[in-house]
């Protein structure tokens, strides 16, 4: 669900709008995002979380290596994004840490609404440090809709497994600024220009060799690994890394990106959906309207600008 939103893209052609195809493989591909917080929170109870997200990411790395070559994509050329490319791997390595440890301790439906903060964040944040991308009135009512929706959500005891739950939620925030702080570096340097396979193998590469090296920091990398624990790996490795990217790179280079990053909103929707359907999370009236104060705002801050006033 990380790295495609954070690539740098290709100017789109072919398309001036988001048509019938392109929504319904839009939303098949939001159902699969959400879908990951579920398998995420499945296999930590089989293998250590730190060490699942390095197996995840170095794996990743493999299989879109793999796609580059044998499309002939020139992943070593230089091209001026090396750094840029360690310091934004580094941010991801730190950001997905902190995803799969904090699904230890709090639900799939709070941590996913926390977690996407983040486009509040990079409208913040390219409001400081990207020219030309202001808080426009209907991006600063898209952070107030969302604000609203978290206060509700940490003032919300029927959905709160236990007291440590508050941990994961932190935990879930702080991996939202480091995930802004990704979207933030690629926009600001050479990354912006770069490939977006390019961009996902730093992502990956980099945080696969942070985290595999930091995994046994956090105690054992193995817990009780069952045939449901490994096809929930599987799940992340193959369908969301693999699939779900290959799709969105194929997406962002014949529609206008702008277009495409309205349907994100769906994402917390199906993550929280699956969250009450697969594991039997307790949804409360107050996180509902959290949830849709949330994916409101996200929608606000990533609709396409119809005019100079907005």
């Amino acid at each position: 669900m990380n790295a495609v939103r954070d690539g740098a893209v290709s100017p789109p052609r072919g398309h001036d709008r988001v048509d019938g195809f392109a929504s319904a493989l839009l939303v098949a591909l939001c159902l699969s995002w959400g879908l990951n917080h579920v398998s995420i929170k499945i296999a930590n109870e089989g293998i250590q979380p730190i060490f699942q997200s390095g197996l995840r990411s170095a794996l990743g790395t493999v299989l879109i290596f793999g796609w580059c070559w044998l499309r002939g994509l020139p992943l070593f050329a230089r091209d001026g994004t090396l750094i840029a490319g360690i310091v934004a791997g580094t941010l991801f390595g730190l950001e997905f840490l902190l995803v799969y440890l904090a699904l230890d301790y709090t639900t799939v439906s709070r941590a996913v609404i926390f977690l996407y903060l983040t486009p509040f964040m990079v409208a913040v944040g390219a409001h400081v440090f990207l020219p030309g991308e202001r808080l426009t009135l209907v991006k600063s009512l898209g952070l107030i809709a969302a604000f609203s929706g978290v206060v509700l959500v940490f003032s919300d005891e029927l959905s709160l497994p236990s007291p440590a739950a508050l941990i994961g939620d932190a935990m879930s925030v702080v991996a939202a600024a480091f995930w802004a702080a990704t979207i933030i570096v690629i926009k600001a340097t050479a990354l912006k220009d770069a490939a977006p396979e390019k961009v996902l193998i730093y992502q990956l590469g980099v945080s696969a060799v942070i985290l595999l090296a930091a995994a046994p920091l956090f105690g054992p990398l193995l817990r009780d690994v069952t045939p449901l624990v490994v096809g929930a790996l599987a799940y992340q490795v193959i369908v969301v890394v693999s699939v779900s990217y290959v799709a969105w790179f194929w997406l962002i280079r014949h529609y206008p990106a702008a277009k495409l990053s309205a349907f994100t909103f769906l994402t917390p929707i199906f993550g929280v959906m699956f969250g009450a359907m697969l594991l039997a999370e307790p949804i409360s009236p107050r996180l509902l309207v959290a949830l849709a104060l949330v994916a409101f705002g996200i929608y606000l801050v990533n609709r396409p600008q119809q005019s100079r006033l907005v």
